[in-house]
Order: C-alpha cells, then sequence, then structure tokens
C-alpha cells in the first residue's frame, strides 16, 4: 500500500458535480407525435454526481464501485477527460490511459498488425516506442499469425486481447479500467491481473470500475463506494465491498 505521507498526488477530484439531459419522450413514437402536433421536447436534468471529492495518489490501485447508474462509471469518464464537470475541478499528473472502451481505436479495415500503430498512437506512444514493444504486445495479446488479418474477422475475444494488450504496454502514469478485466478466458484473465498488478508495483496509479469482488480485491487495497452519485464511503476494500452490499 502506498505511504500516503510521502506520496504524491496522481488523481484529485475537487467537489465535482455533473448532469446530463434526459428527454420527456419515452419512445420514438413519442418523439414523432410531439414533432407533428409541434410540441417542443422538453428535456429534464439528471444529477449523476453530487460534490464528489477524493485523492488517489501515485501507485495506489484504487477500485470505485456502485450499482447500475450510481455514477462510478461517470467518474471514470471524468477523470480520463471524455466527460468535463459541470462544477468542480478534476486534475491528474502524467499520462494518462483509459480502458474505458477497449478498442475504441480500432478500425475493422486494418489488420491487427495497423491497429496495434493506430491505437498505440491515439494513447499516446511514439511510433519508436510501438516498434520497441510490437514483440511484446503481439506475445502478450496471444494473437499468432491472425495480427496481419483485417480485425473485422476476429471473434470478439481477439480483438479485446489486442486492445488490452495494446494499452498494457503504454509508457504510462495513471491507467483507468472500467469493467474490462473480463476480456478472454480464465488463463488470460489472470494474467491480466499479473500485468495490472505488475504495473501499480512499477509506481503506476490504478483507477479501477468491476462488479467482480474478487477482482478488487486482488488489485485494490481501496475503495471508494458510489449510491445516487454521492460517496458513502472511502476506505479499505473490504469495509468497501461490506459497504456496497448494505442499501
Amino acid at each position: 500500500m502506498t505511504d500516503t505521507t510521502t506520496a504524491k498526488p496522481s488523481i484529485i477530484v475537487d467537489d465535482v458535480s455533473k448532469w446530463f439531459h434526459k428527454r420527456s419522450t419515452r419512445s420514438l413514437k413519442d418523439a414523432f407525435i410531439n414533432w407533428a402536433r409541434r410540441k417542443p421536447v422538453r428535456a429534464q436534468q439528471f444529477q449523476a454526481l453530487k460534490n464528489v471529492s477524493f485523492t488517489i495518489n501515485e501507485g495506489e490501485a484504487v477500485a470505485v464501485m456502485g450499482l447500475n447508474g450510481s455514477g462510478k462509471s461517470t467518474t471514470l469518464k471524468l477523470v480520463s477527460g471524455v466527460l468535463e464537470p459541470d462544477e468542480g475541478e478534476v486534475l491528474t499528473r502524467g499520462r494518462v490511459a483509459g480502458l474505458i472502451e477497449v478498442g475504441a481505436g480500432f478500425h475493422p479495415d486494418l489488420t491487427g498488425r495497423e491497429n496495434v500503430y493506430l491505437n498505440a498512437a491515439i494513447l499516446g506512444m511514439t511510433e519508436k516506442e510501438i516498434d520497441a514493444r510490437f514483440d511484446d504486445i503481439l506475445e502478450f495479446s496471444e494473437i499468432g499469425d491472425f495480427i496481419d488479418q483485417e480485425v473485422k474477422h476476429y471473434s470478439s475475444g481477439m480483438f479485446m486481447r489486442l486492445a488490452f494488450s495494446v494499452a498494457i504496454h503504454v509508457e504510462l502514469d495513471v491507467l483507468l479500467v472500467d469493467e474490462v478485466l473480463s476480456v478472454g478466458d480464465a488463463p488470460f484473465r489472470r494474467k491480466c491481473n499479473a500485468k495490472l498488478k505488475e504495473m501499480t508495483a512499477q509506481g503506476v496509479t490504478m483507477m479501477i470500475v468491476s462488479h467482480s469482488a474478487r477482482q478488487v480485491k486482488a488489485l485494490c487495497s481501496r475503495g471508494i463506494v458510489i449510491r445516487k452519485g454521492e460517496v458513502v464511503f472511502d476506505g479499505d476494500i473490504e469495509e468497501a465491498l461490506k459497504r456496497l452490499e448494505q442499501k
């Protein structure tokens, strides 16, 4: 566990609130009727996060947990920069990579090899860095000769393994992980978890959203529980898992 008295903060979420617009029409039919009647479609505001604050220090692995709709994935997207807060501030230090939508930068008509270079570049790697790590990326992914086939012919498991392998071989300071630890079969998942542990030991800061108690206990020493957009607990992972089960 990181010594919080000397560690530098890698992620600061300071009094953050986030709203989304939710349209009042419930179906395409309702929307069409409203349009035909020249009736405006009213948008309702939904507060996804309310005054959320926490700090994650360098080298910490922290699980962010909550039921569906609690705001945990919104929090992760704010830290990644995909979303911006409506109130408050989010600060990160160093190079941040997000396993939020694994393979989001992959193009189906390009080969696995071409997509490795494309996706790694999107994640901030130079061509020289990719050249140096390509063999490790390929070996970890277990794709083999399929690396030179178009990824549209890959199975979903092959696609996810290659995308995950690219992301974890990026030189980074902060890794954000959202429900992607289920990629591949059981041996591959164990390998992924071992790699994530290795990265934490090397000082990479990790923020993980997962429904798997076993995985967060294996990877994290601290848990943040969010309920209805608010932080209700921040502390030891075992206690966090107990709080998550409480109504």
